[in-house]
Protein backbone atom coordinates (compact mmCIF):
# COMPACT_ATOMS: atom_id res chain seq x y z
CA UNK A 1 0.00 0.00 0.00
CA UNK A 2 1.37 3.39 -1.31
CA UNK A 3 1.77 6.05 2.53
CA UNK A 4 -0.81 8.28 2.95
CA UNK A 5 0.97 11.50 3.01
CA UNK A 6 -2.29 13.14 4.83
CA UNK A 7 -0.63 11.33 8.00
CA UNK A 8 2.29 11.40 9.84
CA UNK A 9 5.24 9.53 8.98
CA UNK A 10 5.88 7.07 12.08
CA UNK A 11 9.18 5.96 13.53
CA UNK A 12 8.84 2.37 15.14
CA UNK A 13 11.27 0.99 17.43
CA UNK A 14 11.18 -2.67 18.51
CA UNK A 15 10.47 -5.67 16.09
CA UNK A 16 9.32 -8.04 18.40
CA UNK A 17 6.33 -10.24 18.97
CA UNK A 18 3.98 -7.43 19.70
CA UNK A 19 6.37 -4.93 17.57
CA UNK A 20 6.52 -6.64 14.35
CA UNK A 21 2.53 -6.70 13.82
CA UNK A 22 1.81 -3.43 14.97
CA UNK A 23 4.01 -1.80 12.87
CA UNK A 24 2.18 -4.30 9.85
CA UNK A 25 -0.86 -2.79 10.95
CA UNK A 26 0.52 0.88 10.54
CA UNK A 27 1.64 -0.09 6.90
CA UNK A 28 -1.96 -1.68 6.14
CA UNK A 29 -3.24 1.28 7.32
CA UNK A 30 -1.31 3.87 4.53
CA UNK A 31 1.35 5.06 7.02
CA UNK A 32 4.74 5.75 6.48
CA UNK A 33 7.18 3.68 8.87
CA UNK A 34 10.53 4.00 9.35
CA UNK A 35 11.64 0.96 11.91
CA UNK A 36 14.77 0.13 13.74
CA UNK A 37 15.39 -3.67 16.06
CA UNK A 38 18.51 -4.06 17.89
CA UNK A 39 19.06 -7.90 16.25
CA UNK A 40 18.05 -6.27 12.32
CA UNK A 41 17.67 -10.19 11.03
CA UNK A 42 14.06 -9.01 12.40
CA UNK A 43 13.75 -6.53 9.83
CA UNK A 44 12.20 -9.61 7.19
CA UNK A 45 9.76 -9.38 9.76
CA UNK A 46 8.33 -6.09 8.06
CA UNK A 47 10.25 -4.69 5.27
CA UNK A 48 8.91 -7.40 2.68
CA UNK A 49 5.37 -5.58 3.20
CA UNK A 50 6.50 -1.87 3.22
CA UNK A 51 9.16 -0.59 6.38
CA UNK A 52 11.78 0.94 5.89
CA UNK A 53 15.29 0.49 7.70
CA UNK A 54 17.07 2.44 9.57
CA UNK A 55 20.40 1.75 10.98
CA UNK A 56 20.09 3.19 14.34
CA UNK A 57 16.97 4.94 16.80
CA UNK A 58 18.51 8.56 16.21
CA UNK A 59 18.02 7.68 12.25
CA UNK A 60 14.57 6.79 13.01
CA UNK A 61 13.56 9.71 15.07
CA UNK A 62 15.01 12.12 11.96
CA UNK A 63 12.76 10.14 9.68
CA UNK A 64 9.51 10.39 11.57
CA UNK A 65 7.21 12.66 12.65
CA UNK A 66 6.07 10.84 16.04
CA UNK A 67 8.04 7.64 17.30
CA UNK A 68 6.83 4.61 18.83
CA UNK A 69 8.74 2.03 20.78
CA UNK A 70 7.92 -1.88 22.14
CA UNK A 71 10.81 -3.07 23.56
CA UNK A 72 11.39 -5.60 26.29
CA UNK A 73 12.04 -3.46 29.39
CA UNK A 74 13.35 -0.76 31.12
CA UNK A 75 17.01 -1.35 29.98
CA UNK A 76 15.53 -1.34 26.25
CA UNK A 77 14.07 1.70 26.60
CA UNK A 78 17.33 3.48 28.13
CA UNK A 79 19.37 1.91 25.13
CA UNK A 80 16.82 3.17 22.43
CA UNK A 81 16.48 6.66 24.17
CA UNK A 82 20.12 7.19 25.17
CA UNK A 83 22.47 4.46 24.06
CA UNK A 84 24.91 4.67 21.11
CA UNK A 85 22.79 6.24 18.07
CA UNK A 86 20.10 6.50 20.64
CA UNK A 87 17.19 9.41 20.06
CA UNK A 88 18.68 11.81 22.01
CA UNK A 89 21.45 11.58 19.24
CA UNK A 90 19.40 13.12 16.21
CA UNK A 91 19.59 16.38 15.65
CA UNK A 92 15.80 16.96 14.74
CA UNK A 93 12.64 14.59 13.91
CA UNK A 94 10.26 13.26 15.88
CA UNK A 95 9.26 15.02 18.98
CA UNK A 96 7.13 12.73 20.89
CA UNK A 97 7.27 9.07 21.93
CA UNK A 98 4.30 6.37 22.62
CA UNK A 99 6.17 3.97 24.22
CA UNK A 100 3.77 0.89 24.06
CA UNK A 101 6.70 -1.26 25.97
CA UNK A 102 5.47 -2.35 29.64
CA UNK A 103 8.58 -0.81 32.06
CA UNK A 104 7.73 0.09 36.07
CA UNK A 105 6.02 3.53 36.79
CA UNK A 106 8.97 5.08 38.15
CA UNK A 107 11.77 4.01 35.36
CA UNK A 108 9.07 5.58 32.99
CA UNK A 109 8.94 9.17 34.46
CA UNK A 110 12.84 9.29 35.26
CA UNK A 111 13.55 8.23 31.74
CA UNK A 112 10.64 10.60 30.27
CA UNK A 113 12.13 13.27 32.34
CA UNK A 114 15.58 12.61 31.24
CA UNK A 115 14.77 12.48 27.25
CA UNK A 116 12.93 15.84 27.35
CA UNK A 117 16.18 17.55 27.54
CA UNK A 118 16.59 16.32 23.97
CA UNK A 119 13.09 17.71 22.95
CA UNK A 120 11.06 15.07 22.69
CA UNK A 121 7.48 14.42 24.92
CA UNK A 122 6.13 11.44 26.27
CA UNK A 123 3.23 9.02 26.53
CA UNK A 124 3.44 5.92 28.17
CA UNK A 125 0.90 3.30 26.44
CA UNK A 126 2.13 -0.09 27.32
CA UNK A 127 -0.75 -2.39 25.53
CA UNK A 128 -2.73 -6.02 25.98
CA UNK A 129 -3.77 -7.99 24.16
CA UNK A 130 -1.34 -10.02 22.35
CA UNK A 131 -0.05 -10.24 18.72
CA UNK A 132 -3.23 -11.10 16.71
CA UNK A 133 -4.87 -8.02 18.48
CA UNK A 134 -1.58 -5.81 17.50
CA UNK A 135 -2.37 -7.21 13.62
CA UNK A 136 -5.88 -6.10 13.51
CA UNK A 137 -5.93 -2.67 15.32
CA UNK A 138 -7.75 -4.12 18.24
CA UNK A 139 -5.27 -3.52 21.30
CA UNK A 140 -6.25 -1.94 24.74
CA UNK A 141 -3.81 0.59 25.29
CA UNK A 142 -3.62 2.36 28.91
CA UNK A 143 -2.18 6.03 28.60
CA UNK A 144 -0.21 8.45 30.67
CA UNK A 145 0.99 11.94 29.71
CA UNK A 146 -0.87 15.23 28.68
CA UNK A 147 -4.47 15.25 26.60
CA UNK A 148 -2.25 17.71 24.25
CA UNK A 149 0.58 14.85 23.81
CA UNK A 150 -2.17 12.39 23.38
CA UNK A 151 -4.30 14.10 20.77
CA UNK A 152 -1.31 14.63 18.62
CA UNK A 153 -0.82 11.13 18.92
CA UNK A 154 -4.55 10.09 18.30
CA UNK A 155 -3.89 9.11 14.35
CA UNK A 156 -1.12 6.26 15.49
CA UNK A 157 -3.17 4.93 18.51
CA UNK A 158 -6.35 5.00 16.55
CA UNK A 159 -4.64 2.47 13.67
CA UNK A 160 -3.21 0.33 16.70
CA UNK A 161 -5.90 -0.03 19.84
CA UNK A 162 -9.70 -0.52 20.06
CA UNK A 163 -9.24 1.41 23.34
CA UNK A 164 -6.98 3.89 24.42
CA UNK A 165 -7.66 5.57 27.83
CA UNK A 166 -6.02 8.18 29.08
CA UNK A 167 -5.55 7.49 33.37
CA UNK A 168 -3.71 10.33 33.98
CA UNK A 169 0.14 11.82 34.02
CA UNK A 170 3.05 10.10 33.16
CA UNK A 171 3.46 7.11 35.21
CA UNK A 172 -0.42 6.03 35.26
CA UNK A 173 -0.55 4.07 32.03
CA UNK A 174 2.42 1.82 32.79
CA UNK A 175 -0.09 1.67 36.97
CA UNK A 176 -2.62 0.24 34.94
CA UNK A 177 -0.75 -2.15 33.05
CA UNK A 178 0.99 -3.41 36.69
CA UNK A 179 -2.72 -3.87 37.70
CA UNK A 180 -3.03 -5.65 34.25
CA UNK A 181 -0.43 -7.85 34.75
CA UNK A 182 -1.74 -8.75 38.45
CA UNK A 183 -5.10 -9.88 36.98
CA UNK A 184 -3.54 -12.17 33.81
CA UNK A 185 -0.30 -13.50 35.44
CA UNK A 186 -3.03 -14.73 38.16
CA UNK A 187 -5.08 -16.12 35.62
CA UNK A 188 -2.69 -17.60 33.85
CA UNK A 189 -1.66 -19.69 37.21
CA UNK A 190 -5.56 -20.52 37.71
CA UNK A 191 -6.27 -21.65 34.41
CA UNK A 192 -3.32 -24.11 34.25
CA UNK A 193 -4.70 -25.51 37.87
CA UNK A 194 -8.61 -25.50 36.27
CA UNK A 195 -7.53 -27.47 33.18
CA UNK A 196 -5.19 -29.69 36.03
CA UNK A 197 -8.56 -30.38 37.57
CA UNK A 198 -11.28 -30.79 35.06
CA UNK A 199 -8.91 -33.47 33.59
CA UNK A 200 -8.21 -35.00 36.95
CA UNK A 201 -11.93 -35.02 37.61
CA UNK A 202 -12.56 -36.69 34.58
CA UNK A 203 -14.85 -34.17 32.49
CA UNK A 204 -13.75 -33.12 29.16
CA UNK A 205 -12.06 -29.94 29.74
CA UNK A 206 -12.21 -28.47 25.92
CA UNK A 207 -15.70 -28.16 27.08
CA UNK A 208 -15.78 -25.92 29.88
CA UNK A 209 -15.41 -22.71 28.04
CA UNK A 210 -18.80 -23.02 26.23
CA UNK A 211 -20.38 -24.55 29.59
CA UNK A 212 -19.47 -20.94 31.37
CA UNK A 213 -19.93 -18.80 28.59
CA UNK A 214 -22.11 -15.78 29.02
CA UNK A 215 -21.41 -16.63 33.26
CA UNK A 216 -19.94 -14.82 35.98
CA UNK A 217 -16.80 -17.14 35.32
CA UNK A 218 -16.79 -16.56 31.45
CA UNK A 219 -13.42 -14.08 30.60
CA UNK A 220 -11.26 -13.24 27.78
CA UNK A 221 -8.51 -15.75 30.08
CA UNK A 222 -11.53 -18.21 29.41
CA UNK A 223 -12.22 -18.08 26.24
CA UNK A 224 -8.60 -17.35 24.47
CA UNK A 225 -5.85 -18.75 26.65
CA UNK A 226 -7.54 -21.74 28.44
CA UNK A 227 -8.44 -22.99 24.76
CA UNK A 228 -5.35 -22.32 23.78
CA UNK A 229 -4.05 -24.61 27.07
CA UNK A 230 -6.09 -27.45 26.26
CA UNK A 231 -4.99 -27.68 22.59
CA UNK A 232 -1.68 -27.04 23.75
CA UNK A 233 -1.16 -24.91 21.11
CA UNK A 234 2.47 -23.01 22.27
CA UNK A 235 4.54 -23.23 19.21
CA UNK A 236 5.00 -20.78 18.09
CA UNK A 237 4.97 -19.20 20.96
CA UNK A 238 2.34 -15.93 21.20
CA UNK A 239 4.02 -14.43 24.19
CA UNK A 240 7.25 -15.44 25.63
CA UNK A 241 7.09 -16.64 29.11
CA UNK A 242 9.86 -14.43 29.95
CA UNK A 243 8.03 -11.16 29.55
CA UNK A 244 5.08 -12.11 31.54
CA UNK A 245 7.81 -13.07 33.99
CA UNK A 246 9.13 -9.83 34.33
CA UNK A 247 6.30 -8.54 34.55
CA UNK A 248 4.86 -10.55 37.54
CA UNK A 249 8.15 -9.84 39.47
CA UNK A 250 7.97 -5.81 38.68
CA UNK A 251 4.30 -6.01 40.36
CA UNK A 252 5.87 -7.74 43.31
CA UNK A 253 7.56 -5.00 44.00
CA UNK A 254 4.67 -2.68 43.50
CA UNK A 255 2.90 -4.33 46.09
CA UNK A 256 5.30 -4.03 48.38
CA UNK A 257 6.62 -0.01 47.47
CA UNK A 258 2.42 0.42 48.00
CA UNK A 259 3.05 -1.52 51.39
CA UNK A 260 0.62 -3.78 50.68
CA UNK A 261 0.41 -7.84 50.95
CA UNK A 262 -1.12 -9.08 48.36
CA UNK A 263 -0.89 -13.20 49.43
CA UNK A 264 -3.07 -14.24 46.40
CA UNK A 265 -0.42 -12.11 44.25
CA UNK A 266 1.94 -13.32 45.72
CA UNK A 267 1.43 -16.78 45.41
CA UNK A 268 1.05 -16.46 41.54
CA UNK A 269 4.10 -14.35 40.85
CA UNK A 270 6.07 -17.18 42.87
CA UNK A 271 4.41 -19.59 40.73
CA UNK A 272 4.89 -17.78 37.43
CA UNK A 273 8.35 -17.19 37.70
CA UNK A 274 9.03 -20.91 38.79
CA UNK A 275 7.82 -21.98 35.74
CA UNK A 276 9.58 -19.24 33.71
CA UNK A 277 13.07 -19.72 35.59
CA UNK A 278 12.73 -23.70 35.40
CA UNK A 279 14.43 -23.26 31.39
CA UNK A 280 10.90 -22.30 30.35
CA UNK A 281 11.82 -18.28 29.59
CA UNK A 282 11.35 -18.82 25.98
CA UNK A 283 8.46 -20.53 26.05
CA UNK A 284 4.86 -20.01 25.14
CA UNK A 285 3.27 -17.73 28.26
CA UNK A 286 0.29 -20.31 28.02
CA UNK A 287 2.60 -23.35 28.30
CA UNK A 288 2.82 -22.80 32.22
CA UNK A 289 -0.20 -25.73 31.81
CA UNK A 290 1.91 -28.14 30.21
CA UNK A 291 4.17 -27.37 33.13
CA UNK A 292 1.69 -28.10 35.55
CA UNK A 293 1.01 -31.41 33.77
CA UNK A 294 4.84 -32.50 34.08
CA UNK A 295 5.25 -31.21 37.68
CA UNK A 296 2.38 -32.28 39.35
CA UNK A 297 0.75 -35.35 37.21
Amino acid sequence: MTADTNRPRVGFVGLGIMGAPMVRRLLSQGFQVTVWNLEPERAEEVVPHGALWADSPAEVRAASDILAMCVLHAEAVRNCCFGPGGFDKASGGADLIVDFSTVPPDDTRDIAARIAGAGIAWIDAPVSGGPDPAETGTLTAMLGGTPDDVARARPLLEALTRTATLLGPLGAGQVAKTLNQAIVGTNYVLMAEVLTLARAAGIDPARLPEALAGGLADSQILQRTYRQMVAAEFDPPKAFARQLAKDMKALGSFVSDQGGDMPLIARAIETYVAYAEDGNALSDAAAISAYYARTRS
